[in-house]
């Protein structure tokens, strides 16, 4: 059954008192487990930062939120759970964007843009197909740094303190112990939506029945002869697959999964998998994720077998490392003023209050293994949802502002989109499409002390071209 919990029904399945704070540590899970009792914790902490805009995570649509918002003269901290930027794409060795452009207009214009020219310019490997990581992860702290955004890593969301739709403050957890933030307008760019959640907001979680798109821990391999790989590679979809069913005859694999994204070239022997599901991975349950890792670890072992054993060119492929973040695609859409629909997708949409384009194929893989749930991934990924060249749907500022809150807006993969529309808009240049918008309205939200739903649309949709946004409705 679809989930469609708000935080008050959440405490009240809890068993938990209602109060006027939120805490990510209770929250974290929409299913609860059985507990060994209860305990008071509290304290005071230090406000370390006050500022006009705060950003909860650092991935693609942090990192252009935060940009954008300081561009137009807000005050900005931005808090980064792990060790860089870029979430999914650097942590997580996501090793492609997937399309900027609709094959003639260049979509994530302004920020997505300078970050795709600079990365271009940084990465020694750009003759390459793969993502440059470390050179992305260079990119991100210099346009960061150089834009005058506070930020952190290290620094974790734990609680919201949340009252009548309006966040007063957040709390954060980080090596120098507990801090509190204080802001104006806060930015949800976590993946998870756990900072609108925490301070009330509704969501919708996986299909009509709660099953989530599976994640996959990422990798990266050496000792490839990509040329032969090259020479020999068969034709189609799907070529690092095209052995699987001898594989499976031959007892290789312990889940038989026929969808094989497959391995993308990161360097001269190098190349970076996006190869493996870890599925039933619930990605706002620690316990569910521990699991998927250590699925995900021991899986590597049998692609390893794979690709050494049937593919040409991969006879020598050795396994350097898997990513520090497990690749997740779905978690919670926050429920906004409005959800984009497959409806909206179908009919190219566009909207008054647009404030961005996209064009990527709806792509939900699979929730379970098999060759029939496959062919239907095949087919609407390849036929029945993908656009024409120069095709696009527009993308209202109403899927950032969650209902029933006055300064925080939602960005990246927890905008308010049923399941179809959040299986295109959830890749990187649409992460930064939404990040971009949300850091502009939030600026302009706290500049001028209004709610989030009141932005003026109009001035919002001016400043975002003179950032170098695409609205050519607007």
């Amino acid at each position: 059954m679809k989930q469609h919990l708000n935080r008050r029904t959440w405490l009240k399945l809890s068993g938990l008192a209602t109060g006027a704070w939120s805490t990510g540590a209770l929250a974290a899970s929409e299913a609860p487990r059985a507990t060994e009792g209860s305990v008071a914790f509290q304290r005071s902490i230090p406000v370390k930062h006050t500022v006009d805009v705060f950003v909860a995570g650092g991935g693609p649509a942090g990192v252009a939120a935060a940009v954008a918002a300081r561009s137009y003269g807000a005050e900005v901290f931005l808090a980064e759970a792990h060790t860089c930027l870029g979430g999914m794409g650097t942590a997580g060795r996501v090793p492609v964007f997937m399309p900027f452009t609709d094959g003639i207009h260049f979509l994530a214009g302004g920020i997505g843009e300078r970050i795709f020219a600079r990365l271009k310019a940084e990465s020694p490997h750009k003759r390459y197909g793969g993502t440059d990581i470390e050179a992305l992860k260079r990119v991100y702290d210099a346009l960061l740094t150089e834009s005058g955004v506070q930020f952190s890593f290290y620094t974790q969301l734990i609680a919201v303190e949340a009252a009548g739709g309006r966040v007063a403050h957040v709390i954060c957890a980080a090596p120098g112990g507990l801090f509190a933030v204080r802001a104006k307008v806060f930015i949800d760019a976590t993946g998870n939506g756990d900072l609108a959640t925490w301070a009330g907001a509704s969501f919708e979680k996986g299909d009509a029945q709660g099953h989530l798109m599976p994640g996959t821990l990422c990798s990266v391999w050496s000792e490839i002869d990509w040329d032969l790989w090259y020479a020999n590679r068969p034709k189609g979809p799907q070529p690092d697959g095209s052995m699987l069913e001898k594989a499976f005859a031959d007892g290789v694999f312990t889940v038989q999964d026929e969808h094989l994204t497959g391995m993308y070239r990161s360097g001269e022997h190098l190349g970076s998998g996006n190869i493996g599901h870890t599925f039933d991975v619930d990605g706002n349950d620690e316990v569910s994720l521990t699991k998927a890792l250590v699925g995900g670890r021991k899986g590597l072992k049998e692609y390893e077998r794979y690709y050494r054993g049937y593919l040409k060119g991969f006879e020598k492929a050795q396994l350097v490392g898997s990513g520090s973040l497990l690749g997740i695609r779905e978690t919670r859409r926050i429920i906004g003023d409005y959800v984009l629909t497959l409806a909206d997708y179908k009919r190219r949409a566009s909207f008054p209050d647009e404030i961005g384009r996209y064009a990527y194929s709806i792509d939900i893989h699979p929730t379970r293994p098999g060759k029939d749930t496959y062919a239907q991934h095949r087919k609407e990924f390849d036929e029945e949802f993908r656009y024409k060249k120069g095709e696009s749907y527009g993308i209202p500022y109403r899927i950032l502002t969650p209902r029933g809150l006055e300064n925080v807006l939602v960005a990246g993969r927890c905008v308010s989109a049923d399941q179809h529309v959040h299986g295109s808009i959830r890749v990187m240049p649409g992460c930064y499409i939404t990040g971009q918008a949300a850091g502009v309205a939030a600026a302009l939200a706290a500049e001028k002390q209004i709610s989030t739903h009141r932005v003026d649309v109009a001035e919002l949709q001016r400043k975002l071209k003179l950032l170098g946004g695409y609205l050519p409705n607007a």
